[in-house]
């Protein structure tokens, strides 16, 4: 639809602030396609790792051949060892845990920003928190306060750092076990070292919100923690105001992941638990930026009026696509968003314990799920999908997937 057909008016927005609306209606199929484009699914142009991971708003890495894959098959000349240069060569990209407390790769330029954000909300402050993780509220503030110390007091160059009789890795990152007996030396609380080395370092992921802890290179296999201060150059002396680092990320989601709701940010950013007040000030700040449109399904989102002609031109995507997974394209829209997941498939996708399956995209949407056996993908189809793109789709994955590729 034209842009010149739409009419545009004022009103109270989605965001619950004033923002320019637009009668113009998106179909999914439109928004879908838009959006493949925009992840650079449909082209895959990415330059290298940080410029993927800064388009897609970062990249799941709970399981790192997802995030390997993710990355390859977005990258116009896929690099195997692209991720690794980032992360512990030039310090352009790192990993830790951030959105909705899970494992990621983000452009290293851009953590302040998601950790400034990240830390208004403070969930290991609620007693609940406390009671299920076994700590009290103050075994939960010494840990965030001994661990800075811990890192700081490992970093190159400081007393027991690089070069000293206590240091432990050149790089001054310490392994878990190594951090541990640091905070029990700091804390005098031998209880501590229970909880901190049960689970998936729930007692450690406060840290990496507020900026004090991020992974460093692995050391014979086992991983290991840094500082950010101490790790990623030009770390800023303190982290930006949320109200500007919000909008920023805001901005970024939308033109990556909109046309979208705040509450859909919400849920990719928090697992749904914002602080109403500070998401309805990201967004006010940012409605000058919006535009109000429509769906197909009755449904109003929230466009970046910087795209608008763009989505409004974009054609239906024919395009079969075969997504590793835990990928973004997945992972920042709603599980309930038929759309995208028609639900019978919906179990198929999203499994126990947070599993997300690869998927086979047809025209936008989900039509299967994927998996290898034996070296081979096997398909699970729920809708027709046409050979010739599926064979293609399914080629170009086998290719990333052949041992010795660097990508599996």
């Amino acid at each position: 639809m034209p842009m010149t057909a739409s009419r545009v008016t004022a009103g109270l927005s989605v965001a619950g602030c004033s923002c320019r609306r637009v009668t113009l209606t998106l179909t999914w199929s439109q928004i879908l396609a838009w959006r493949l484009r925009r992840q650079l699914v449909s082209a895959a142009g990415g330059a290298d790792a940080v410029a993927v991971a800064r388009r897609l708003c970062g990249v799941q890495a709970q399981v790192a051949s997802s995030a390997r894959l993710a990355v390859a098959l977005r990258s116009a000349e896929p690099d195997p060892g692209g991720i690794d240069r980032a992360l512990w060569t030039d310090r352009t990209l790192v990993k830790t845990w951030i959105m909705r407390g899970t494992l990621h790769l983000l452009p290293a330029d851009e953590l302040a920003a998601y950790c400034a954000a990240m830390s208004t909300l403070r969930f290991w402050e609620k007693g609940s928190w406390q009671r299920g993780h076994g700590v009290t509220a103050d075994e939960i503030a010494a840990i965030v306060e001994a661990v800075p110390a811990a890192l700081a007091k490992a970093a190159p160059g400081a007393l027991g750092g690089e070069g000293s009789p206590g240091a432990l890795g050149g790089d001054g990152a310490l392994t878990r076990e190594e951090l541990v007996d640091a905070v029990v030396d700091v804390t005098g609380d031998a209880h501590l070292r229970e909880a901190l080395t049960s689970g998936w370092g729930a007692l450690l992921k406060p840290l990496s919100r507020l900026g004090e802890l991020c992974y460093g290179p692995p050391r014979e296999g086992r991983v290991t923690f840094t500082s950010p201060r101490a790790w990623i150059p030009g770390w800023p002396a303190a982290l930006p105001p949320h109200e500007e680092a919000g909008v920023r990320i805001a901005r970024a989601f939308l033109g990556a992941h909109g046309p979208a709701t705040p509450e859909m940010f919400d849920t990719w950013l928090f697992g749904g638990r914002a602080r109403k007040a500070v998401l309805k000030g990201w967004f006010r700040d940012l409605a000058p930026e919006l535009t109000e449109v429509e769906t197909d399904d009755g449904r109003t989102l929230l466009a970046p009026t910087e795209h608008l002609n763009d989505l409004a031109a974009t054609r239906p995507s024919d395009e079969v696509h075969l997504l590793p997974g835990f990928d973004q394209y997945i992972l920042a829209a709603p599980r309930t968003l038929a759309a995208l997941i028609p639900p019978p498939l919906k179990p198929k996708v999203s499994r126990q314990a947070g599993w997300i399956s690869p998927v086979v995209v047809h025209e936008g949407r989900v039509a299967g799920v994927w998996e290898t056996k034996s070296g081979e993908i096997t398909l699970d189809l729920a809708a027709p999908v046409p050979q010739a793109p599926l064979d293609a789709a399914v080629t170009r994955m086998s290719a990333l997937l052949r041992p010795g590729s660097g990508h599996a």
